[in-house]
Order: C-alpha cells, then sequence, then structure tokens
C-alpha cells in the first residue's frame, strides 16, 4: 500500500512540477530562479515534451509544441538549434565553452515524436525548413563523412566531464534524429528516402562494432578506423561484454559506464537481447544500491587519487561541480532511471520497471530547502541527500514517462526500423 501511495504522489507532483514549468514560450528547465536554469533549453524541453506526449496531457502538449517553435525561431545561421532561450530578456545561447551537439538532435526528435502523436501538419510545414538546416548542419559535423559525429569536450550534456570525441551517447541520437528525419521525409513526400536509410543502416552497424567488445573480430569490416578499433580491442578489458564503450577519440578509447548511453542503446533497438541482459545484470550488481536503486551518469567516480582527476578538476564553466559523488562524477540521476524504467515497461519487465520508477519517486519526493518533493537534480551517490537545482523539471518528466510506459505508452514513437 505504501508503494502504490508514493506512485501515485509522486505521479501527481510530477504533472504539477510540469505544469509549473509550461509556460506561453514552452518548458523550462525549472521554475525555480537560479542563473540560466530559467530558461527553455532545447535538451530539457525535448524530454519534457516527451513526458507531455505520454501524459496524453493537452495543456503539456501544447507547452510541448511551444517549446519547439520557440527553439526553431531562434535557430542560429548555420542551423544551430540553441542549448538555452530566456524567455524574458531574449537572450539566445548557442553553448558554453563549446556548442551542444545534443541539442540539435533532441530538437529533431522531439519535433518528429509531436507529430507522430499529434499529426499536425502545420506543425510540420512550419518546422521543415528548420529541420532541413539542422540536418545539413549534423552532416557537417561528421567532418571526415564517415558516418559518426564528431562532439568536441562539454558538447552534450555531460557538459562538465570528460567525454569527447565519437560520444556513443550522441551517435544513438543521431540515429534516432535520422530515423525521424526519414520519417517525416516519407509523410511529406509520400516516399522513401533510400539513400537517407541507407545511412542510417550504415550508422546502425557502426555503433553495434565500435562500441560493443566480446572478443569477436568478425565485426571488423565495420570499423570506423582500423587503428582506433585495435585501441578499443585492447581497452575492451574494461567492460568487454558487460556494457557499451562510451567514447573514443584520435587517442583512444574511454571505459567508464555512461548509463545515458547504455539505456538509450536499448530503447533504440541498437543492443540485442543478450547485451541488454548483460548490461542489466551490470547495473543491479555494481552501479544501483538497494534501498535507493537510482543509475549514476557515469561509473566508476573520478577520485582525487585517479589520473583524471586533474584534468576534470578545470572542466568547467562558473564554478567545479564533479566532486566525487556529484553531478555526472556518480551523482545518481532520476531522469536517467526514469528513462531505464521505461524501457524495462517497454520489454515486459514490468517488477523492475516498477523498482526503479519507486526510486525515482523516492528521489523527487527528497527535501531541499526543508520542502518535501523538491525534484532534485541529483542525488549524491554516496550520501543519498538530494544534490543541484531544485525542481527539475527533467526529474519530473522521468517519473511521468516510466509511468506511462507502464500503461504501455512508447517513449520513442518513431517507427525503429529492423536494420
Amino acid at each position: 500500500m505504501a508503494d502504490d501511495s508514493l506512485e501515485r504522489d509522486g505521479y501527481r507532483q510530477a504533472l504539477g512540477l510540469l505544469r509549473d514549468c509550461a509556460t506561453e514560450a514552452g518548458f523550462l528547465a525549472t521554475p525555480t530562479e537560479r542563473s540560466n536554469y530559467r530558461r527553455v533549453w532545447a535538451r530539457d524541453g525535448a524530454i519534457l515534451s516527451l513526458a507531455a506526449l505520454c501524459a496524453r496531457d493537452d495543456e503539456l502538449i501544447a507547452a510541448a509544441r511551444s517549446t519547439l517553435e520557440t527553439l526553431a525561431r531562434h535557430q542560429g545561421p548555420h542551423g544551430e538549434i540553441p542549448s538555452n532561450v530566456d524567455p524574458v530578456t531574449g537572450r539566445v545561447s548557442y553553448g558554453g565553452t563549446t556548442g551542444r551537439v545534443d541539442a540539435d538532435l533532441w530538437f529533431v526528435i522531439a519535433c518528429a515524436e509531436y507529430w507522430h502523436a499529434t499529426r499536425d501538419g502545420t506543425f510540420l510545414d512550419g518546422m521543415l525548413d528548420a529541420l532541413e538546416k539542422v540536418r545539413f548542419l549534423l552532416g557537417a559535423w561528421e567532418f571526415n563523412n564517415r558516418g559518426l559525429l564528431y562532439v568536441p569536450a562539454t558538447g552534450d550534456w555531460a557538459d562538465e566531464y570528460l567525454q569527447n570525441g565519437y560520444v556513443l551517447y550522441d551517435q544513438l541520437l543521431y540515429l534516432q534524429a535520422q530515423r525521424s528525419i526519414a520519417a517525416l521525409h516519407a509523410e511529406v513526400h509520400g516516399s522513401t528516402d533510400h539513400a537517407l536509410d541507407e545511412r542510417i543502416s550504415r550508422l546502425y552497424h557502426l555503433i553495434r562494432a565500435n562500441y560493443w567488445f566480446d572478443g569477436d573480430t568478425d565485426q571488423a569490416g565495420d570499423a570506423y578506423h582500423e587503428v582506433l578499433y585495435r585501441k578499443g580491442q585492447e581497452a575492451a578489458p574494461h567492460c568487454a561484454n558487460r556494457y557499451w564503450m562510451p567514447s573514443f577519440s584520435p587517442s583512444g578509447y574511454s571505459y567508464r559506464f555512461d548509463a545515458f548511453a547504455n539505456v538509450l542503446a536499448s530503447m533504440l533497438d541498437v543492443a540485442d537481447d543478450d547485451q541488454r541482459s548483460r548490461v542489466e545484470r551490470y547495473i543491479d550488481e555494481e552501479l544501483v544500491h538497494e534501498e535507493l536503486p537510482l543509475l549514476p551518469a557515469f561509473h566508476p567516480v573520478i577520485e582525487p587519487v585517479d589520473e583524471d582527476w586533474e584534468d576534470l578538476q578545470v572542466m568547467f564553466s562558473y564554478t567545479f561541480k564533479n566532486k566525487p559523488y556529484e553531478f555526472h562524477n556518480g551523482g545518481l540521476w532520476p531522469m536517467l532511471t526514469g528513462f531505464h524504467a521505461a524501457d524495462l515497461a517497454r520489454r515486459g519487465r514490468t517488477d523492475a520497471a516498477r523498482r526503479f520508477l519507486r526510486a525515482v519517486h523516492a528521489g523527487n519526493q527528497m527535501e531541499m530547502e526543508d520542502e518535501p518533493w523538491a525534484f532534485p537534480e541529483f542525488v549524491h551517490g554516496r550520501d543519498r541527500t538530494a544534490g543541484g537545482t531544485r525542481r527539475q523539471g527533467w526529474s519530473a518528466a522521468a517519473a511521468v514517462i516510466a509511468h506511462e510506459a507502464l500503461q504501455g505508452r512508447k517513449v520513442f514513437g518513431v517507427h525503429n526500423a529492423d536494420q
């Protein structure tokens, strides 16, 4: 009964916060008055829009449309979608120390999901020019026209963490963005873009070959670069047959567990059932705590004694946030856990999905500034205390997405075609 009460209250509280985030200009990342959080963010706005579509709430769906239209109106001269827009001052940011690659990816995905759910032809007509500009820009960001996006340091949601190059999280979003564009092309033109389908298939195989290592060299034909592929095989003992490699660059592979990437690999049907089982086992045995099973952004934690610590310490825009067990450095994220719960629900793993959904609600219920249901940005990975900015919209979105997935709703409605 206590679990049922938490689920009911958690869902109600989450919907309430999503409504508080909704404005005429679209979804704010949070209604909390804090620096640049009270803005329409591409990444946050897209995730809140997915929750709105899952909930089938007319008020929230209207905010989703406004979010995407605001971002499109402030598109940059080369096609770049803003990282965020201040709806009060009109100030636009395309990123901090570098641009945000995933802002463009989430924008494309959210536009397609909005159209798929609503069949709003007027919306689609108004977005086609912006989408085509993004499509061209993303192709340019491949740099060498070999199928993978190159992501600079601080170029996605892990914007103060040590990750750059061919980052798996971004490649997975790129795959779904291209699937989204293919679906919209078919709607507008009444025909298939065969060249785009070939690019999608190529990217799918590149991801499977270059980010999962199990000792099988049969996939070497899909190696992105032969020398880097050999470096990946050398680095793979850290995670071979356990989880997806997070990224590689000209200097080699990184090996830390990237929760968002591993969850998306399953949600977007890149992982097969054996790979899913291995990742789930790693999560349950190595990552989550029984009393509060929330996923960390990355694992293992970078400690002051580690060789990466010196580089991590200088990787920030204003103040250093990634202390051990905080933010991306081992902080526990309700947002990530909600996506994991939704994927488990989608695959019929109902009991496991409910376990993680309850953890999302428990994290969201934590107090900040003496108020319950603070919806913290993250939870401290060791102390289990709420951290970051309070009333974070995508922490609420995660609860809604997972809840609705357990009712049979699809998070990504655009068809994931067989590759």
